[in-house]
């Protein structure tokens, strides 16, 4: 069993940054792809990047590509979500997400944070 919880969500101007964190508990997480989703008012729940933990494979949703990188930090067993050139339409809640096995860009992940809300004004 594997517990997320997310951070650094807030509201920023167009243009900005963020880096989001997800801090995994309850296991070991090496066997775990991490993906980032997010879900806008209104709109289905997308995935923005995934990376493997153990290879530092990544993939990323063509809207967030050259603008957001997801790295891990094995020591402190975190996933970040680094977000720059930040846009109105990247205001979402965003997720944390893991699942053994293959990277997936689908949500098909067996284990959820709360989320955390990122809001870009323009």
């Amino acid at each position: 069993q594997v517990q997320l919880v997310e951070s650094g969500g807030e509201a920023v101007q167009a243009g900005g940054s963020l880096r989001l964190s997800c801090a995994a508990s309850g296991g070991a997480v090496r066997p775990y792809v991490m993906g980032w989703f997010r879900q806008a008012p209104g709109k289905e729940r997308e995935f923005v990047a995934a990376i493997n933990w153990n290879s530092g494979s990544t993939r990323y949703a063509d809207s967030v590509k050259g603008r957001f990188t997801i790295s891990r930090d094995s020591a402190k067993k975190t996933v970040y979500l680094e977000m720059n050139s930040l846009k109105p339409e990247d205001t979402a809640v965003y997720y944390c997400a893991a699942r053994p096995g293959i990277l997936l860009a689908t949500d098909q992940y067996d284990y959820w944070g709360q989320g955390t809300q990122v809001t870009v004004s323009s």
